[in-house]
This record gives structure tokens, C-alpha cells and sequence, in this order.
């Protein structure tokens, strides 16, 4: 820690030397130290990148990473680190060293040096508003007016905290309008998620029912912030701006006892025309609209349904790029189909020995998936998986790790947790694999049978239904 400290000190007192009008003018530093690291690197995207790797950062020998902006793009920026990330605020003239442990990412994340009292101040308001949306269920069972209420206070509470903050360190207007963002926007997603915890999806319909003024915020809304165009509040609330904007068209059209279905396509076809219509800014419309077609796409069977997103999506972006890879996903999930052949990706096991997925399956057989950077999970799904492979014993167990890192990390992991290394395996070639299972989220599993026929995919594999599959298939 003492080399930490001396280290900061160290270069506080060369960037107070320098009288380099553009480096004063133009440029920061940015670097730090991660604890128990996942990777050998942190991957830093600059403010509206459209998630382009601006540079990787290679820790050393003491995991510690250091880099120089010049010239500086003013904004946020975001470090990753083993599939986890975080924001930070760069401005001329600032040289921000952050300290994290893997563990314990945001809660132990501090920053130090010029420019990090405005970023642990953002680190604050991001962990409150954290522990609001974990709270959320618990403060959404209230009725409307009490719910207003306790949310209402909590909001000039934290933007009172933030005009004395602001008054007494004198920081930039981009600071306040990026807290002011994270505060209200936050308090904004809040409120449009309320109805579909409120009235639950039988009795969504009922939202109508909501105080006259319950939505007024709505006024303030800007759907165009181009330099918050990556932060996440900004554009969780946008999700869920849409998703309720959506629900008036889905019951114009549905039975009057419909039960909502997120996955109507009546319903996905009005959030790309909503999006569509009040959007401007191209940057921000063709992110929402890409995933929202992703997402339908990835859980319909419906081809017909398929095809009517995918033409209204492709109507509607203006790039190039994310049209193609929705029509690839489009392709590739006709692939994935229930009774389809599993398409042949490359593996490499513990001892570095290649498989080709084929290779391996003989019997009836589940593929999971699994990352170091997700430790609840990756703990809960290895027990339940032993217990699974005692009571079906008919059935083979593959277990994919999905860090994007070198193999000692999930070898450490595997060691660590003394879980066997049989059946355990990473993709050789990550990126290609991935889009050819579609795997967008750890939680996927894919059954094949016998024949490496595709019998279903699941998400969780604690859920009955799983259960009910594997116990046909054993027999």
C-alpha cells in the first residue's frame, strides 16, 4: 500500500510541474490497481464509442495499468475488467487512479488523485441508485400515492446533496449534468417500471388507473443526450420508457382479458415505431432498436413473427453494421430450432487438449455456461449441477467457461472451488462461438439428444421445467 500511496504522490507532483498549455488544455491520466484480477488487462472505451475499444491497458507485474489521454475526449469513459465495468469522468487536467477488488467490484471501487472527488462522487449516487433498484420490489407493493411519495423525497434528498457538493468543489457543468442525469433518470425508470410491478402482468391493464400526474415527469424527458448515448442509467430508463409507452397499443389490440405478453409481436412492432418517431439522434435510436429485435429474436419461435420484427427494425436503422448482424442472428437462431442439429463449434479443455463439440456428445446431454466474473453463479450452477448428475445418470454434463481472458484465470477458479475439471472446457475461438450458439448471457443452457438433435434451450436450471426434460431424457 505504502508504493501505492508514494506512486500518487509521485505523479501529483510531475503533472504539477508541467506547464504545457496543451496538455493543461487538452489531455489526463488515467490509470490504478485491481485486486485479485481476472485478466491481465482493462479495456477502456472512449465517450460515445459505440463500444469500440479506444485502448487495453496490460497490467504489470504488480497489476497495475497507467495510461496518458492526449488529446482528451472530455466525457465518460468505460473500464472493464473481466466482464465487469464502470464509468469514469475525464477531464483536462485530471490524472484519476482508481483501486478495486474483483471480489467486490463497485462496492470497493475508490478513486484518488486530481479529479476523483467528482467520480466518488458518482460512484455514490450509482451504488444508491443500485440499492434502490434491489429494494425495488419491496417499494413497489405500495400504492401509488405512498410510492410517490417515498421516491419523490429520496430525489430532492440526493439532488440537494448534489447542489452542495457542486457549490462547495466548484466542478464542471459536465459533472453536474451527467449526476443530475444519474438521479432524476434513475427516479424516472423507477416510476415506468412501478405499473408492471404493481399490477403484475394479469392485471397490467389497470395501469390507466395511475394518479393523472403519476407520468408528468415525462415533460422533462430528453430522448437525445448524445454525450450520455453509453451511460447505462440514461438508457435503462429509455428501455423501460418504451416498454410502457408499448402497453397502449398491445391493449387497443388484445382480447379483453388478454393477459400481457412482453413477447407479443404486436407489442415489440409498436416499441421500434415509438423509438422510431421521438428519437433523433441516430447513435442512441440504432442501439434501442438493435436490442430490442435482438431480444425478441432470441426467445420467438414464431418465424412469421421473426420476419415482421426484422423488417420493421431493418426499415427503420441507419446502420450497417447492426443491420447485418440482425439478420445473421435472425439466420443463425433458424439454426438453433428445437430438432435442429447442433451447429460444431471448437473447444479447449483444462490440459489445453482441443475437442470438437461433436466429439463429445454420445448420449442425451446438457451444455452449460459459466464465467469467474459471476461467482454466485458460477458456484450455485457447478453444485446444481453435481447434484443433476447423480440423479440422471444417463445424461453428460458440459460445462463452458465464457471468460474472454487467457486459461490460467478459469483454471484458478476451477482450483480454487476444487470443481472437477472433467467435462470442462473453454470456446477456441470466443467470438465466432458465441455468435454461433447465440450465447448472450451465461444463464443459456442447450439440450441435444443423442444425435446431437437440439431438444430445447432454458435459462434457468432450477425451474421445474428443466427438471421435467432431463428426467424424459434419462429414461
Amino acid at each position: 500500500m505504502r508504493v501505492y500511496i508514494m506512486s500518487l504522490m509521485l505523479l501529483s507532483t510531475l503533472l504539477g510541474c508541467k506547464n504545457n498549455s496543451q496538455e493543461i488544455n487538452g489531455s489526463a491520466y488515467f490509470g490504478g490497481e485491481i485486486i485479485n484480477p481476472t485478466n491481465d488487462y482493462v479495456l477502456l472505451f472512449s465517450p460515445n464509442s459505440q463500444s469500440e475499444v479506444s485502448d487495453t491497458l496490460f497490467l504489470n507485474k504488480d497489476n497495475r495499468f497507467f495510461t496518458k489521454l492526449d488529446p482528451l475526449k472530455s466525457g465518460l469513459y468505460t473500464f472493464i475488467h473481466g466482464g465487469q465495468y464502470q464509468m469514469v469522468l475525464l477531464e483536462p487536467q485530471d490524472s484519476v487512479m482508481l483501486r478495486l477488488n474483483t471480489i467486490d467490484f463497485d462496492e470497493s471501487l475508490v478513486f484518488t488523485g486530481t479529479g476523483a472527488k467528482k467520480n466518488n462522487f458518482l460512484v455514490k449516487i450509482f451504488l444508491e441508485n443500485e440499492a434502490d433498484q434491489s429494494n425495488f420490489m419491496n417499494i413497489s407493493q405500495l400504492d401509488p400515492e405512498r410510492f410517490e411519495q417515498y421516491i419523490d423525497s429520496t430525489r430532492a434528498l440526493r439532488l440537494n446533496q448534489l447542489s452542495d457538493f457542486s457549490d462547495k468543489k466548484e466542478l464542471s457543468p459536465k459533472f453536474d449534468e451527467i449526476a443530475e442525469t444519474s438521479i432524476n433518470y434513475s427516479y424516472y425508470s423507477t416510476k415506468e417500471m412501478y405499473p408492471f410491478a404493481y399490477y403484475g402482468y394479469r392485471n397490467l391493464r389497470n395501469y390507466k388507473e395511475l394518479p393523472s400526474k403519476f407520468y408528468e415527469f415525462r415533460n422533462d424527458i430528453d430522448y437525445n443526450i448524445s454525450s450520455l448515448s453509453d451511460f447505462f442509467i440514461y438508457n435503462r430508463f429509455l428501455y423501460s420508457h418504451f416498454n410502457n409507452l408499448a402497453l397502449e397499443e398491445f391493449y387497443a389490440k388484445a382480447d379483453d382479458d388478454a393477459i400481457f405478453n412482453k413477447n407479443s409481436v404486436i407489442y415489440n412492432l409498436e416499441k421500434l415505431e415509438l423509438m422510431n418517431k421521438r428519437i433523433s439522434n441516430d447513435t442512441i435510436k440504432n442501439k434501442l432498436l438493435k436490442n430490442t429485435a435482438r431480444d425478441f429474436i432470441a426467445v420467438c419461435e414464431d418465424s412469421t413473427a421473426v420476419n415482421q420484427i426484422v423488417a420493421s427494425y431493418l426499415q427503420k436503422s441507419t446502420n450497417p453494421q447492426d443491420k447485418d448482424y440482425i439478420k445473421g442472428l435472425s439466420s443463425t437462431i433458424n439454426k438453433l430450432k428445437p430438432g435442429k442439429i447442433i451447429p460444431d463449434v471448437q473447444l479447449v479443455n483444462y490440459n489445453n487438449e482441443e475437442h470438437a463439440l461433436s466429439s463429445l456428445i454420445n448420449k442425451p446431454t446438457v451444455i452449460y455456461f459459466w464465467s469467474s466474473n459471476l461467482k454466485v453463479h458460477y458456484k450455485n450452477s457447478h453444485y446444481k449441477i453435481r447434484d443433476l448428475k447423480k440423479k440422471y445418470p444417463n445424461i453428460d454434463f458440459i460445462a463452458i467457461n465464457l471468460n474472454d481472458n487467457n486459461k490460467k484465470y478459469w483454471k484458478k477458479t476451477l482450483d480454487e472451488f476444487r470443481f472437477s475439471s472433467d467435462n470442462e472446457y473453454q470456446f477456441k475461438y470466443p467470438a465466432a462461438a458465441k455468435q454461433t450458439l447465440v450465447i448472450n448471457t451465461v444463464y443459456k443452457m442447450i439440450v441435444v439428444d443423442k444425435d446431437r438433435r437440439i431438444v430445447d434451450s432454458y435459462y434457468n436450471m432450477f425451474h421445474s421445467k428443466f427438471e421435467d426434460q432431463l428426467k424424459e431424457l434419462n429414461n
